[in-house]
């Protein structure tokens, strides 16, 4: 990478941290302040920078306009898929992927288990919002105001006797998942199934998907089942960076 890339991409976090003089940007990276100028001034001509009235410089629209581009055209499920897979190769049990849409959370994926024993899920499907592990990981990172007002306006149905029964215990509910970082479903939608799920985060940490492997009690045990947590957790970490493009790969 040439020094005045170097430079100029050097400039960007600075500016994150909130709008800089000439005089500052220059000491910063440790040049002269025509060298600083030039910078700017080509980062400014691309909408890169914005110089404000007051002469200092803050980070430009076009910035922000190709970050939510980028954001917008990532596949999060083409980036998952693989390791989905993978997830479904180690464990042998179903493993889903989901998105929060208006008021539903719907399976984006699916890798069906290897065993005779098959969930009736399938991808465009809606899950159970009060219930599936996966919903119970997205509303758990809806803001609180969005939380709360979209708990009481659901309806509760009671699948078995482990269903959550109200808008009360649904709120205590997300808030345990909001601190632990995960979450369950332990015969909540159906009797005989069994949920664990970890969350995909964004590039602002935001939880922009969640994953989930689910199993029949006649595999797998409840606690055999959250053995599989910090494999779980690691694979939705590894998709995470993936999608946010912080990982440590090297470049093409």
């Amino acid at each position: 990478m040439s020094q005045s890339v170097e430079r100029a991409l050097a400039i960007l976090p600075l500016l994150a941290r909130g709008p800089a003089g000439l005089g500052t940007v220059a000491e910063a990276l440790s040049v002269h302040k025509s060298t600083a100028l030039r910078l700017l001034r080509t980062l400014h001509e691309g909408g890169f920078v914005y110089r404000q009235p007051d002469g200092r410089y803050r980070l430009g629209a076009q910035l922000f306009a190709l970050a939510a581009e980028a954001i917008e055209n990532v596949d999060v499920r083409e980036i998952a898929h693989p390791h989905l897979v993978e997830l479904n190769r180690a464990t042998g049990h179903t493993v889903h992927l989901a998105l929060h849409q208006d008021d539903e959370v719907v399976y984006i994926d699916k890798v069906d288990s290897r065993y005779p024993v098959r969930m009736y899920s399938r991808i465009g499907k809606p899950v159970a919002l009060t219930v599936a592990a996966v919903a119970k990981l997205l509303l758990a990172d809806l803001p609180e105001a969005e939380r709360r007002a979209l708990a009481h306006r659901i309806e509760y149905p009671r699948y078995t006797a482990r269903s959550t029964p109200d808008a009360q215990a649904f709120l205590r509910e997300l808030d345990l998942v909001r601190e632990q970082g995960w979450a369950t479903d332990l015969g909540g939608h159906e009797e005989a199934i069994n949920c664990l799920g970890a969350p995909v985060h964004g590039p602002g940490g935001r939880v922009v998907a969640a994953l989930s492997v689910s199993a029949p009690g006649v595999v797998v045990a409840a606690e055999g089942l959250l053995e599989l947590l910090p494999l779980v957790l690691r694979t939705a970490d590894t998709i995470s960076r993936e999608y946010s493009g912080s990982g440590t790969g090297p470049a093409e």
